[in-house]
């Protein structure tokens, strides 16, 4: 596929800079780590429930690690992130020594202390000072040192829909909505026409805030400016209401208004539902957790309305537990560049984990955004290019347009607990024909302003 060479209006609160300098100096006080230690590296697997061939392409990675690396032993632990859990886990020493954080919690865990400063390990790699500052930024400390760095490249929101239950519905597949109204009107032809819902909307465990704000950034809100909660704005209004018609009015969203993230995965790749919305990365999660059959999956930008419209943006972060020794931080930089990031940078690791995926029929070539440079990525994935099995075909939509489209991330201040303060309205609203909008954003609101107060 290609991507336009001469606007890349991808951004973090801004406009992502295609190059960077990656602050110079390390920690002077790293306690040195010995080269020729034996180490035994805990790191976070993949999605409990994974199907057998993912746990074998992963067990071949690191079995070429060890090889690589004779003198560190990888143990994996399926692990899945989840807002409910992640602080007990991390607090209670769960959590294996790396681990996965989105963007928008690694700022608390440096100010926490409960993350190792990686600055002198990250230095070591060739291509360090090629990170795109704007994404690195999110794993910077006040001093200036990274201590989250990013190991997945930044997603985009993308309207998600079933290939068949669009024909069974009397819908091109290959023509998606391409507005809200369109899309409610998709949602009532699945529903009416295959009895399955045709738009189904993540309530719990912070993705129903997470997607409100999806919705909410659409069509030109935002939750916050500055250190003020902005629950209450038009925008926000606007979504639930769209969610309230579709509920109350068409019918069209089916009977479960309980799902979380790994929930409505699993009733989209069983043909329960008809079009949702989640990075456009979950492809792979689709297939690896979900046996989806890629001949019903399509993907498609969600609708962009108002000035001040864009999709939002997210991404995953490798971070190392602060209780690790030098020798554990100078394995886990190794694994991170193994396991996430050297593919990127140097073609045979990138076809080499292309190979091993194929072998274990796991996808190849599945839409990200670069972490690094646009050019960066193009050349990865021209690398890749010969084993792609990908339907890269059925995600044009999506592709030829997002580099053109506004990407802003996700509100900066207490995210989670923002999050969390959304999902009773988006609740409410899905199972009370009666919800009061107003009423409860307002509430949602106190609640949020509380929570940015009390994170400075």
């Amino acid at each position: 596929m290609k991507y336009s060479r001469t606007r890349m209006a991808v951004a973090i609160a801004g406009a992502l800079a295609l190059t960077s300098t990656l602050v110079a100096c390390g920690s002077d006080e790293d306690p040195k780590a010995d080269a020729n230690a034996k180490v035994t590296l805990n790191v976070v697997g993949l999605l409990p429930g994974s199907k057998p061939e993912a746990q074998q392409a992963l067990a071949a990675e690191v079995t070429d690690f060890q090889k690589e690396n004779p003198n560190i032993t990888v143990v994996t632990k399926d692990y899945e992130w989840k807002a409910t859990t992640f602080a007990a886990d991390l607090a209670g020493g769960t959590l294996p020594t790396v681990f996965e954080i989105p963007f928008t919690d690694a700022k608390t865990l440096i100010g926490n202390g409960q993350i190792a400063d990686m600055q002198s390990s990250l230095s070591t790699l060739s291509y360090a000072s090629n990170f795109n500052k704007n994404v690195l930024q999110y794993g910077q400390g006040p001093d200036g040192h990274v201590y989250a760095i990013p190991a997945k490249s930044v997603y985009a929101v993308g309207l998600h829909y079933n290939r068949d239950l669009f024909t069974k519905a009397g819908l091109d597949p290959s023509k998606p909505p391409t507005t809200w109204d369109e899309v409610r009107a998709a949602a009532k032809a699945i529903a009416e026409k295959t009895g399955q819902a045709g738009f189904a909307q993540m309530a719990k465990d912070g993705t129903g805030g997470w997607q409100l704000t999806v919705d909410t950034y659409a069509r030109g809100g935002r939750l916050e400016d500055g250190k003020k909660a902005t629950l209450t704005n038009d925008a926000t209004k606007a979504s639930l209401q769209f969610l309230k018609d579709l509920r109350w009015t068409d019918n069209s969203m089916g009977a479960n208004f309980d799902y979380d993230w790994t929930g409505i995965n699993q009733a989209f790749a069983a043909g329960k539902v008809g079009m949702y919305t989640s990075g456009q990365d979950v492809y792979t999660s689709l297939v690896q957790t979900n046996n989806i059959d890629p001949k019903t999956y399509g993907l498609t930008m969600i609708p962009l309305s108002g000035g001040d419209s864009g999709v939002l943006g997210g991404g995953t972060m490798a971070a190392v537990s602060s209780k690790a020794s030098a020798n554990e931080k100078a394995a886990a930089i190794k694994w991170i560049d193994y396991h996430y990031l050297r593919k990127y940078t140097n073609a045979e690791a990138a076809k080499k984990a292309a190979e091993i995926q194929i072998a274990s029929k796991q996808p190849v070539g599945t839409p990200e955004l670069p972490i690094f440079t646009q050019q960066q990525y193009q050349q990865y994935q021209e690398w890749i290019k010969p084993l792609v099995n990908v339907p890269l075909d059925q995600m044009t939509t999506f592709t030829g347009k997002v580099f053109e489209a506004k990407v802003v991330n996700e509100p900066p201040l207490a995210t989670q607990d923002v999050y969390k303060s959304l999902d009773t309205v988006v609740q409410a609203v899905l199972t009370d024909k009666n919800a009061n909008i107003d009423q409860l954003l307002a509430d949602a609101n106190t609640k949020a302003q509380r929570a940015i107060d009390a994170a400075g």
